[in-house]
Parts: C-alpha cells; sequence; structure tokens
C-alpha cells in the first residue's frame, strides 16, 4: 500500500475516534468530575462571550499539538497525521458546534439540509437537561435515527 494511503488512513481513523473521546468525555467527564467547567454551556445567562466550558478546547488541543511538534520536530510521520486528524476535528467541532449550533457567530443560520436539522435537534436534546444528570446525545458529529424523523 502506498505511504500516501497509509497516512490518509491514520488521518480519517484519528479524526473519526476523535468522535468517540468526544462522546465518552463530554459524558462521563464533563457531566461528571469536570461538571463545574462545563456547567455555564448548560446554562443560558452566563455573561460575556466566553465560557468556562470553552477550557476544554485547550485540554483537548493539547494531544493534537504534542503530536504535531513529535511528527515536525522528530519526523515521526505516525504522529503528523495523527495531530492532524486531532486538529482536523477540533475545527470541525469549533465550525459545527459553536459556529453553527451555538450561533456564536451569526453564521450559517438557515438550513434545509435533513443532516444539519438533525444535528441541532439532538444537540437541543442535550440542552433538554441543565443538570449533568440525565443527559443524551453526548457526540458533536454522530446523531441517533430517531433525530432524522420529523
Amino acid at each position: 500500500m502506498d505511504s500516501w494511503i497509509i497516512k490518509l488512513l491514520v488521518f480519517l481513523t484519528s479524526f473519526l475516534a476523535m468522535e468517540a473521546v468526544a462522546w465518552l468525555t463530554h459524558k462521563y467527564l464533563m457531566h461528571g468530575l469536570f461538571w463545574f467547567l462545563h456547567e455555564d454551556h448548560h446554562k443560558k445567562d452566563h455573561p460575556g462571550f466566553f465560557e468556562r466550558n470553552d477550557f476544554f478546547f485547550l485540554i483537548f488541543a493539547i494531544p493534537g499539538i504534542i503530536c504535531l511538534a513529535m511528527g515536525t520536530l522528530y519526523q515521526v510521520d505516525l504522529a503528523l497525521y495523527i495531530g492532524l486528524g486531532i486538529t482536523a476535528y477540533g475545527a470541525a467541532y469549533f465550525f459545527v458546534h459553536d459556529i453553527f449550533i451555538h450561533q456564536r457567530f451569526k453564521w450559517l443560520r438557515k438550513t434545509d439540509n435533513r443532516y444539519f436539522k438533525a444535528l441541532r435537534r439532538a444537540h437541543k436534546m442535550h440542552h433538554k437537561h441543565v443538570n449533568k444528570e440525565h443527559g443524551e446525545c453526548f457526540g458533536m458529529l454522530w446523531v441517533p435515527l430517531k433525530y432524522f424523523k420529523s
């Protein structure tokens, strides 16, 4: 197999694996031990543009930065493409979650796309729960089939 195919597969696998990491982290850490950082994200009345929840951006960025540094400074191809996959997921998360869903910037407000409508419905159901218990829909890109209906 050509090396560019392997690199592409490592990148794609890393990107897709981040959805599982995000889901598990969101369900068990953000809605668990680190609720004190995530709680303001579930409230509408937090002051200012930034939330304590935004610290998770830095927490999630660290593995990507480490992998990118190892890949570029020490020529570790595997680490580089894992870092690129993590970073691409972080960018997708920012655009989908912060811009599209939460409208932190007033872009992409209207869509007739079935997937994007389901994505918004699922996230709205997640935010229906203002406490850390009884949550649902902890992922970002994976949308359960029931949200495609109606």
